[in-house]
């Protein structure tokens, strides 16, 4: 059976472009969402506004001063198990390889993480890598971004990545593994 995951990162204040992506997220099926830090708050107001309440996992960020969200979390979904966290304790710039190991050492088959506000997917050797980019403060040419993935039992994760349009309208985009 196939579950979406949506999946959003860095909003910064960016209420317009968060309510964009709820809006059309209750239109796409989705099953659940997670949440990668910076901007909790604005996720808070703004879920309930528009509607769509789906079961959520949050990490915080390094900007969800006072949040009582865990940095890092573990959920299973799909088949599937996700390890969730903002990614400032992970040396993201400096290579994956810190993450790759807290992702291996709880055992999932895929890491999501945000803070560089850059799109981006690769794979380790079977292990999902995956940033859905920025809501609200992007830094690659893409513009504002997010990602949905499919989980379907015995198949691995299939990411796909959306981009808000200078229109306020959504369209699939393509990522690859460059930060």
């Amino acid at each position: 059976m196939k579950k979406s995951l949506l999946i959003l990162s860095d909003i910064h204040g960016s209420l317009t472009n968060l309510a964009t992506v709820l809006k059309w997220a209750k239109n796409f099926a989705i099953d659940a969402a997670v949440f990668l830090g910076d901007g909790i708050s604005d996720l808070e107001k703004t879920r309930a506004k528009t509607g769509f309440l789906c079961p959520w996992q949050q990490v915080r960020g390094n900007n969800d001063f006072g949040s009582p969200y865990q940095e890092a979390a573990v959920f299973d979904f799909g088949g599937h198990r996700f390890f969730l966290c903002h990614g400032h304790r992970y040396n993201l710039y400096m290579g994956m390889e810190t993450l790759i190991a807290a992702a291996r050492n709880n055992g999932a088959n895929a890491a999501l993480f945000g803070h560089t506000h850059v799109p981006f997917r690769d794979d380790a050797d079977g292990l999902l890598l995956l940033n859905p980019g920025s809501l609200g403060n992007p830094r690659s040419r893409l513009g504002p971004t997010f990602a949905v993935i499919e989980c379907n039992l015995g198949a691995p994760p299939k990411p796909e990545f959306w981009g808000i349009d200078f229109d306020g309208s959504i369209s699939a985009i393509f990522v690859g593994n460059s930060l």
